[in-house]
Parts: structure tokens; sequence; C-alpha cells
């Protein structure tokens, strides 16, 4: 079972990152590290970090499969200098 998730300024996270460190790696912690109140970063355990990468990853591969999928399918794939003006680039 993990800790609830906590907020730490970043002057006192300083102080005690190996701390931090090891609560969201023993304890499955979150630490959010603040600056004036605002959240600037998260402290999380590496095991979940990596599950979001891998589900980023995931959702990159199926839409890279959509596209081609679309593509064998006949559709044009957008040119770049349209893709750059899309994205306002």
């Amino acid at each position: 079972m993990s800790e609830p998730a906590a907020e730490l300024p970043i002057s006192d996270a300083r102080e005690s990152l190996a701390d931090v460190v090891s609560r969201a790696h023993y304890a499955g912690r979150i630490t959010y590290v603040t600056r004036r109140g605002q959240r600037l970063a998260a402290i999380v355990p590496a095991d979940l970090a990596e599950a979001i990468e891998r589900a980023e990853d995931a959702v990159d591969v199926a839409a890279a499969r959509e596209a081609l999928a679309r593509i064998d399918e006949g559709e044009s794939p957008l040119p770049f200098t349209e893709l750059r003006k899309e994205l306002d680039l």
C-alpha cells in the first residue's frame, strides 16, 4: 500500500531529497515539489513512471498503426508543410 501524496516546497525538498526519494521507492509516495504553492514537479516511484511511459508508448504505437492503416486504405498523408501550419510551427 502506498502513502498518500504530499506537497513539499522546493527549499525543503533540497534538504530532504534522500528521504523523499526513499519514500517514493519504498512506500510508493508521490511528492509534488512546489514553489509558492504551485506544483512544479513530482517525485514518483520509478515503477509508476515506467508504467506511464509504457502507456504513452502504447498510445503512440496505436496512433502510428492507425495512420498507416489509413494510408493503406488510400488516404493521403499530410504533407509536412501543412502539418507545420496546422501545429503553428
